[in-house]
């Protein structure tokens, strides 16, 4: 087995790397850099992405003939890793959520018309986009639990129903929303594509949070009468659920990526100060009980990032890479936030301040272990492919779990 990045790849890398730290990092000490929702303030934001492009490191995921960089899942894990050692940076090079996960989708199952109305604008910065299903007290792990309904009227889709915790939805112009067209729970969901500027539907509100937010927050939508023509469902009717299930599969994993890259930043920023600070006749990092606890913070973010590049490896290998990605999700969210939280308890008082981005990172990180599947869920899955695989279920190679 080689674990060596292709030489391409690594260039790409080191070539984000050195961006991340001379045009990134220094960005995140100034106030003025930040927006009111301590995210990156946009005209900071667009100057970044100008120079991403000009760079040729912008939307690495997607086609090069559409603009992007062409990469594999396998190259996107060793570049989302170093982009998001920054705070900032995955939206810098237009690898954040939820962009990321929607181009993909939309590239993946989108017609040919479709693609050069809803994703392009997209990929070229032009539009900010979100995808719609959760709902309150109706799906969320689980689309099978959706209750916003699409009725045929005529020659329109109408839609009636209320959706909740809606990633970037006050700043989204594309909206990819899943809703229901049927009774069953696998063939009864339908996709469908909108803008924001179409009647029948409105913002309810932009729920706060506990941690930071991505370019327009969390929000809350209700839907009275939107009319959504055939042109504009993604797939066919009824593949609603295929849609989610292809969307949030490596949608899951890019997190992984993006948050084995934040996991490691901040322990960096840990071992600057305990190879520097002075307790009891020592230095910090002389202390076994600050070895012992970095130690296993980087042992767990090394294996998170195995257990990524396998399921990354496995999905440009055709595999569905189901189990994969799950244990994946769970290891890395648990790792990102013994990564963060080691590091604010060494710094101490400094951690908990504002001084440092680790407390950014620390409100950040607790969300790991929810979105895009509470870790439970994960878990249960996990059993679930035991059960059926039995010892199958530790086979090598590319199974199509």
């Amino acid at each position: 087995m080689d674990f060596a990045l292709p030489p391409e790849i690594d260039e790409i890398r080191q070539r984000i790397r050195a961006f991340v730290e001379e045009r990134i990092i220094p960005l995140e000490s100034d106030p003025a850099s930040y927006d009111e929702h301590e995210n990156i303030a946009r005209p900071v934001l667009e100057r970044l992405r100008a120079e991403a492009k000009r760079q040729g490191l912008w939307a690495l995921g997607m086609p090069q003939e559409r603009g992007g960089g062409g990469l594999s899942m396998v190259g996107l894990a060793a570049c989302y890793e170093e982009m998001n050692r920054s705070i900032f940076g995955p939206v810098v090079f237009h690898g954040a959520a939820p962009d990321d996960g929607n181009m993909r989708l939309l590239n993946m199952v989108g017609t040919e018309a479709q693609k050069e109305r809803w994703l392009q604008p997209i990929i070229d910065g032009a539009v900010q986009s979100a995808f719609v299903m959760t709902e309150p007290d109706g799906c969320g792990s689980d689309p099978s639990m959706t209750y916003t309904r699409a009725e045929r009227q005529g020659d329109r889709w109408v839609i009636r129903g209320r959706k909740h915790f809606i990633t970037g939805a006050a700043e989204a112009k594309h909206f990819i929303l899943i809703a229901r067209t049927g009774e069953d729970d696998r063939n009864g969901l339908t996709a469908f594509l909108y803008h924001a500027d179409q009647p029948g539907w409105r913002i309810i509100r932009r729920i706060p949070i506990m941690g930071p937010e991505e370019h327009g927050g969390h929000c809350e939508i209700e839907y009275d009468g939107l009319e959504i023509a055939d042109e504009n469902v993604l797939m066919q009717r009824g593949d609603g659920l295929r849609a989610t299930q292809i969307r949030l599969g490596p949608a899951r994993l890019t997190h992984c990526m993006r948050w084995t890259g934040m996991g490691r930043r901040a322990l960096e920023i840990a071992m600057a100060r305990v190879e520097t600070r002075k307790a009891f006749g020592s230095t910090l990092i002389e202390k076994e009980s600050v070895q012992q606890m970095i130690g296993q913070a980087a042992m767990e973010l090394d294996i998170g990032r195995l257990l990524t590049m396998r399921a990354a490896w496995l999905l440009d290998n055709g595999s569905l890479a189901r189990k994969e990605v799950s244990m994946a999700k769970v290891v890395v969210a648990d790792a990102l936030h013994r990564a963060v939280d080691t590091s604010l308890q060494l710094l101490g008082a400094r951690g908990y301040s504002k001084d440092t981005v680790v407390e950014w990172m620390y409100r950040y990180a607790r969300q790991a272990r929810l979105v895009d599947g509470a870790s439970e869920v994960h878990r249960m899955v996990l059993t679930n492919f035991l059960r059926r695989q039995g010892k199958d279920f530790f086979a090598w190679g590319a199974g199509r779990g």
